[in-house]
């Protein structure tokens, strides 16, 4: 029979092994308070402690102080699993751990597993190799007394954890501090076209440099990575206004890069055509100089020649140069010592009939102008003749 069937004897079956549970034919459930004690016992036991003695006041005082034993063994374990788990905790590879002991600096621990003690050591954990953005936004007055709207941005790192934490109290704010600062003083520093136009990277610069210079002078750890001015802005009034003078401003650079480019295609025309003129003018030089050279050796071996016989040297000159001058006309004087009167041949008619005679055909012009040639050729002999019996006669 089940220990709890009706009837039976619940107290023999009881699993618990109390004997003290209710009596009689109840069907409630098992004593908890027994039960509780009965498991207090058992862990006394294996803790060292005595048992619970059965039966009388003494057993119900010997099971209190087990209990009380118990519950004070369970206690430090857990105190002691306490202080182990809180006397170890890792660094990450991102981080760099500020220790502080008793409230002050102890030391900073670099990534990995380590140690601090319990209830005494303060771990503060930083973020070193994120890098954070801040923005700024304000209406400032330039140096030639305008307002401007700037916009921006600043992205920066901690760079020493111990300053971070314990020098600075918000060091976020005091950034934002910072940065207005440094940032007015240099748009106050800066005229309107400068910060609107081509000095916005310089602006940029600049601020980045006085602020990492204010950053440096607080101690708050932090380092400027790069600052970025998104957008300047005149106020709303005069944008239309700016607007105009920034298209004038364009048309200015355009027509400017205009004549930039016409200035690279002539200039270089213009330098090669000098070069060439220059080139010309030593050729021309040199020619002229060749020639006159070549002039004065010739009047020097005439001179050479005049001087052995002046006579025919003076005679034979004349000749050749009536002979240069007779050569390209078309007609002859003739001077005759019969008669007092000029003869006058007409020998470019003579050529011309005979010519006329002969046909027109290329083989006869060709032979007209060498007939003409013969004639004034022979002319040249019979002036020569003459003036060779002149001279002997005068002699």
């Amino acid at each position: 029979m089940a220990w709890n069937e009706p009837g039976g004897n619940r107290n023999d079956n009881d699993p618990w092994g109390t004997g003290g549970g209710r009596r009689g034919n109840d069907q409630g459930p098992p004593d908890l308070d027994e039960a509780l004690k009965k498991g207090l016992d058992k862990l006394n036991k294996l803790l060292g402690g005595k048992g619970r003695r059965s039966g009388g006041s003494g057993g119900s005082s010997s099971s209190g102080s087990g209990g009380f034993g118990a519950i004070l063994a369970l206690a430090g374990i857990i105190a002691v699993g306490y202080v182990v788990f809180q006397s170890f905790y890792t660094v990450d590879e991102q981080e760099r751990a500020v220790v502080l002991r008793f409230g002050e600096f102890s030391r900073t621990e670099s990534p990995g597993l380590r140690f601090k003690v319990p209830l005494i050591d303060d771990v503060t954990k930083v973020r070193v190799t994120n890098v954070r953005t801040a923005e700024s936004s304000g209406q400032m007055l330039t140096q030639d007394e305008n307002l401007v709207t700037v916009d921006l941005q600043v992205q920066y790192r901690v760079g020493d954890a111990q300053a971070y934490v314990l020098n600075i109290r918000d060091s976020n704010q005091a950034l934002t501090f910072a940065t207005d600062s440094a940032l007015r003083h240099e748009v106050g520093s800066s005229t309107l076209d400068q910060v609107l136009t081509e000095g916005r990277v310089e602006l940029a610069v600049r601020v980045e440099q006085r602020l990492q210079t204010f950053l440096r002078d607080y101690g708050a750890g932090l380092e400027i990575v790069r600052v970025n001015v998104e957008s300047t802005q005149p106020p709303d009034a005069v944008q239309d206004a700016f607007r105009e003078v920034q298209r004038a401003r364009e048309d200015e650079q355009r027509v400017k890069e205009e004549a930039e480019t016409y200035r690279n295609k002539v200039v270089p025309e213009a330098r090669g055509q000098a070069q060439r003129m220059i080139e010309e003018a030593m050729a021309y030089k040199q020619e002229v100089i060749e020639r006159a050279a070549g002039e004065t050796s010739r009047f020097l071996a005439m001179l050479e020649v005049y001087s052995a016989s002046p006579e025919v040297t003076r005679e034979r000159m004349y000749l050749q140069a009536m002979e240069g001058v007779l050569s390209n006309t078309s007609k002859v004087l003739v001077d005759t010592e019969s008669s007092g009167n000029m003869m006058y041949l007409p020998l470019d008619r003579l050529v011309q009939n005979r010519m006329g005679g002969a046909g027109n055909s290329s083989s006869g012009d060709s032979g007209g102008q060498v007939n003409v040639q013969t004639l004034t050729d022979q002319v040249i002999q019979e002036l020569r003749g003459r003036q060779d019996t002149g001279i002997r006669r005068s002699r």
